[in-house]
């Protein structure tokens, strides 16, 4: 497959906001989310802060032979007792689930945020939990903690990365 991830320019910020629809139309599935009386999720909080300087936000576009396929959202920590990075969102389209696109995907957002990471799943989601657990447990050779949050129970991992298979 001819997968890319690229972080989106503040003039294609659409094409996030288009799939955060599909994102949150999947979510529904583990949240009580619904649309409003046009048929639309409310817009993702924060969204527009991803395209303003200085605040350690990272808006990524994965596609497949040149098309949209998903996106990540990477934020910088406040809190360095929590790590570095943040794996704040993360979808993979249906249609390109069990490509490998997302693990691939994952491990390069890895390999370029070099540091320690935090990545978290709400409870219900049982089919996050077994992606995170293989994809981080594969690229840290099962070398991540995993805690689960005592008030809302969401499960997290941390881990440090590091590119190892880096080329001279």
């Amino acid at each position: 497959m001819d997968f890319r991830i690229d972080l989106v320019p503040a003039r294609r910020k659409q094409v996030i906001s288009g799939l955060m629809q599909l994102y949150l139309y999947d979510f529904t599935l583990y949240q009580n989310l619904d649309v409003n009386q046009d048929g639309v999720f409310p817009d993702y909080p924060g969204l527009d802060d991803y395209w303003k300087k200085g605040l350690g936000k990272h808006p990524f576009l994965m596609t497949c032979r040149n098309l949209p396929a998903g996106f990540a959202l990477v934020d910088r920590l406040a809190d360095p007792a929590e790590g570095d990075y943040y794996m704040t969102e993360f979808f993979v389209m249906q249609k390109y689930r069990r490509t490998g696109l997302g693990s691939w995907a994952a491990r390069e957002l890895f390999d370029r945020f070099e540091g320690r990471w935090k990545v978290t799943q709400v409870q219900t989601n049982t089919p996050a939990q077994a992606f995170w657990r293989k994809v981080i447990g594969t690229y840290t050779d099962q070398q991540y903690e995993e805690k689960i949050n005592p008030f809302r129970g969401h499960i997290s991992q941390y881990f440090t990365s590091q590119k190892i298979n880096a080329v001279n």
